[in-house]
C-alpha cells in the first residue's frame, strides 16, 4: 500500500486559499466591504415606502367607508320621507283619532326632527337642532286641500358632511320625495 504525502502549508497565501475555498461563491457582499456599507444605508427605505403606501391605502379605505356612509344616509332620507308621508296621510282634515289632526308643516317638521329621527330613526344620522336642522321635512298638498282622497307630498332633505382623508371636506344635500293619498 502506498500512501500519498499530504503537503502542509504554513504560509499566509495557503490559508487565504483555504478560506476562499470554504466561502460561498455567489455572495459578493461577504467578500467586498463596500457592498455591505451601502446596504446598511438603505435600511430606512422600507419604512418610508410603507408610510407612503399605507397612507394611500388608508385614504382609499376610509374614502370607501365615507361613500358607503353617504349611501346609507341617502337610504335613511328616503325612508324618512316615506315615514313622514305616512304620518301626514292619517292626519288630514277629517282626522278625529289623533290630537294633532289637520297637520301643519311645523308639526311634521317637529315629528321628523324629534320623534322619528331620535326615537325611531337610524344610527349615525344627526338631525341637527331646532335652530339649525340638518334633517328637514316639507309637506305640500298638490290638490290644495287636506281632504281624504287628496294627495300629500313630503320632501325630506338632509345635509351630509362628506369627509375623506386628503380630500377637501364638502357637504352633500340629499333629498327624497314621497307622495301618498290622504286616508282620513
Amino acid at each position: 500500500m502506498i500512501r500519498a504525502a499530504v503537503p502542509s502549508f504554513s504560509s499566509d497565501s495557503a490559508s487565504r486559499r483555504a478560506d476562499a475555498a470554504t466561502r460561498p461563491k455567489g455572495n459578493r457582499a461577504l467578500a467586498d466591504p463596500r457592498i455591505t456599507r451601502t446596504s446598511h444605508n438603505e435600511s430606512g427605505s422600507s419604512i418610508v415606502e410603507f408610510a407612503l403606501t399605507s397612507s394611500i391605502l388608508f385614504a382609499l379605505v376610509f374614502g370607501v367607508m365615507a361613500i358607503c356612509l353617504a349611501l346609507y344616509s341617502y337610504n335613511v332620507v328616503a325612508e324618512t320621507a316615506r315615514e313622514a308621508c305616512r304620518y301626514a296621510i292619517v292626519r288630514g282634515s277629517a282626522c278625529n283619532s289623533f290630537s294633532d289632526c289637520n297637520l301643519t308643516p311645523t308639526q311634521l317638521q317637529a315629528y321628523v326632527q324629534n320623534t322619528y329621527a331620535q326615537n325611531l330613526g337610524f344610527a349615525g344620522i344627526n338631525p341637527g337642532t331646532t335652530a339649525h336642522p340638518l334633517l328637514t321635512a316639507t309637506p305640500s298638498w298638490p290638490a290644495g286641500n287636506k281632504n281624504p282622497g287628496s294627495p300629500v307630498q313630503v320632501t325630506v332633505t338632509y345635509t351630509f358632511p362628506l369627509v375623506i382623508p386628503f380630500v377637501p371636506s364638502r357637504t352633500l344635500t340629499m333629498s327624497s320625495t314621497s307622495q301618498m293619498v290622504i286616508s282620513q
